[in-house]
């Protein structure tokens, strides 16, 4: 009985842990089509004169921003199977 219940707590946490997906490999996919300087009103990744009214703002504002959408962005970017955190992990490296 011990071992089953064991093995049930680590099947539900394997459930609730999530591992983000790549930064690079998201932005390659679903981000570099605009934020590479294709669309001037999206802020081109590495340009910190751009990011820095919106960095302000404060990363959950951002996050929300992309999970909503905001202006041209449509809802969750490009990135149809993107977490808050995937979110999070490839504002913060456009944002450098």
């Amino acid at each position: 009985m011990e071992k089953i219940l064991v093995a049930a707590c680590v099947l539900m946490l394997s459930f609730n842990t999530q591992a983000a997906q790549d930064a690079e490999a998201v932005y390659a996919r679903a981000c570099a089509a605009c934020h590479n300087g294709q669309l001037p009103i999206a802020p081109q990744k590495g340009n910190q004169a751009a990011w820095a009214p919106r960095l302000t703002k404060g990363m959950d504002v951002l996050v929300q921003s992309v999970t909503n959408g905001l202006g041209a962005m449509p809802p969750g970017g490009l990135c149809s199977d993107c977490t808050a955190e995937d979110y999070r992990a490839v504002i913060t490296l456009m944002t450098e």
